[in-house]
C-alpha cells in the first residue's frame, strides 16, 4: 500500500481500489417489521442462474472528491457462458475510470486468477497510464470496495425481485446512490488509512 501511495504522488495519479461481486435473485434475509403474530412472507422465484455481477473501483486522490466507478452485468442460464467478468471486461472498466478520471491510475486489487492471467499482464502493460499493486491474501479489510458491495447487499435485503431485469435496475439503483453521497465513499477510505483531506473540489 505505501508503495502505491509513493507511486501515485509522484505521478499524480488516482489510487483505484478494485472488486467484483455477484448478486442472485435470492434475496437475502434480514430482520423487518409486522404485525404482532403475523409472520412476513417475502416471495420470490430464485430460480435459474440468473445473476448480476458487478465491478467496482473506489477511487482516491488528495483534494478531490472520492468516486465510485462500477459496471453491472447480467448472466443468464446458458451453458458455457461466463458468470462473472472477465479480463476484457475489467479492461473496458479501466478504460472508462481513465477517461473519467483524466489522470494515471494506481490500481490495487487482489489475487484473482483473472488479475494474473497472462491475457490481462498483456492488456495491462500495453497502457503505459495505468500501474498495478496486489493486495495481501486474506486481507478484504484493506479494500474499502468490500464495504460498497456490503452496504448494496443490506439495502437488497429482502428485495422481491422475480426477474433479471428487476434485480439489475435495482443493484444500479443502490450504488448509484452511493455515487452521490462522496463522504460515504470517504468514511470506506479512512478504513484504509487514505482518508481525503477536507474541503475536497469535485
Amino acid at each position: 500500500m505505501a508503495g502505491a501511495k509513493r507511486v501515485a504522488a509522484r505521478s499524480g495519479a488516482w489510487i483505484c481500489f478494485a472488486d467484483e461481486c455477484g448478486q442472485t435473485l435470492r434475496a437475502h434475509k434480514a430482520t423487518t417489521w409486522a404485525p404482532r403474530g403475523v409472520t412476513p412472507v417475502v416471495k420470490v422465484t430464485a430460480a435459474g442462474n440468473v445473476r448480476v455481477s458487478v465491478a467496482g473501483l473506489v477511487c482516491y486522490r488528495p483534494g478531490r472528491r472520492s468516486r465510485l466507478i462500477y459496471r453491472a452485468m447480467v448472466h443468464g442460464k446458458r451453458k458455457g457462458t461466463p458468470k462473472g467478468f472477465r479480463e476484457a471486461d475489467f479492461v473496458r472498466l479501466l478504460d472508462a475510470a481513465h477517461q473519467r478520471l483524466q489522470a494515471p491510475i494506481v490500481l490495487v486489487w487482489d489475487n484473482l486468477s483473472a488479475h494474473r492471467s497472462a491475457r490481462m499482464r498483456a492488456m495491462i502493460a500495453s497502457r503505459p497510464w495505468l500501474r498495478v499493486y496486489q493486495l495481501p491474501a486474506y486481507a478484504p479489510e484493506l479494500n474499502p470496495v468490500e464495504k460498497v458491495w456490503s452496504a448494496m447487499k443490506r439495502s437488497l435485503a429482502n428485495l422481491p425481485a422475480r426477474t433479471a431485469g428487476q434485480l439489475h435496475t435495482a443493484v444500479k439503483n443502490r450504488l448509484k446512490r452511493m455515487q452521490y453521497r462522496p463522504g460515504l465513499i470517504d468514511g470506506y477510505l479512512a478504513a484504509t488509512g487514505l482518508s481525503p483531506p477536507t474541503p475536497a473540489r469535485p
